[in-house]
């Protein structure tokens, strides 16, 4: 009789809450991926990266994916990802944009509600966007028949709110705008003046596991080694 004894097997999990940065993750070398490979037969790592979207948007649909019933309690790290999109210049990209008050508004409210359900501000990573390369977005502008529409500075000061509220509510944050601008050209990080390159991702999976690892790498390995179970009597080690 199948699963007559045993118990549900719950992975933990591990939500990548963002915009293309995030649904793009998963791609090949994507920073998602990388996580997902470390923590793999350890915990799920969840993809909901909304391409496109901005806070306002991410805010209405936060509570339609994490929810008390769906297992906040197994729910080990969120990282919230928004920016790129907010910050985008409000006369040249007025869909998108969201006012910069109204973003750190937004982000707040956001872990308010993850905190209301019981996921608390350790488990919490806010992410800023990362810098913008002005001449290879204005490329990709261009070719759509637009003219430049983000701009590094204004994408710093929306970085630079991410972190203030990081600190004003007890999460953790990855400040990937300076980072990325530390101590050398950035633009080696991006593959289009706006999103991930290859090396940007593996820049972003390093910075978040180094974040992450205290919390996780602890996690036991679900269901026996191969070699452990006993053959003649497998029940006796997987249920």
């Amino acid at each position: 009789e199948v699963g007559a004894r045993g118990r549900l097997l719950v992975w933990p999990r591990v939500v990548l809450f963002g915009d293309s940065i995030t649904e793009f993750s998963f791609q090949e070398n994507g920073w998602g991926a990388s996580l997902a490979e470390r923590l793999v037969r350890k915990c799920d790592v969840v993809n909901r990266g909304l391409s496109g979207y901005n806070t306002r948007w991410a805010k209405l649909i936060l509570p339609r994916l994490i929810t008390k019933s769906t297992g906040a309690e197994s729910t080990l790290a969120v990282t919230i990802f928004f920016g790129a999109n907010d910050s985008a210049l409000k006369d040249l990209n007025p869909k998108q944009h969201v006012p910069l008050e109204e973003y750190a508004a937004n982000l707040k409210s956001m872990i308010q509600y993850l905190k209301s359900v019981d996921i608390t501000g350790d488990r919490i990573i806010l992410i800023t966007p990362p810098p913008l390369q002005e001449s290879a977005w204005e490329k990709e502008c261009l070719a759509k028949g637009d003219k430049l529409n983000r701009r590094n500075a204004t994408t710093g000061e929306y970085a630079q709110a991410c972190v203030q509220v990081a600190r004003d509510c007890g999460t953790d944050v990855l400040d990937l705008w300076t980072l990325m601008q530390k101590n050398q050209d950035f633009s080696s990080y991006l593959s289009d003046g706006l999103h991930l390159s290859t090396k940007g991702n593996s820049f972003l999976a390093a910075q978040l596991w180094s974040r992450l690892e205290k919390k996780l790498s602890a996690l036991p390995s679900l269901l026996p080694y191969w070699r452990d179970v006993d053959h003649t009597n497998p029940e006796a080690s997987l249920l």
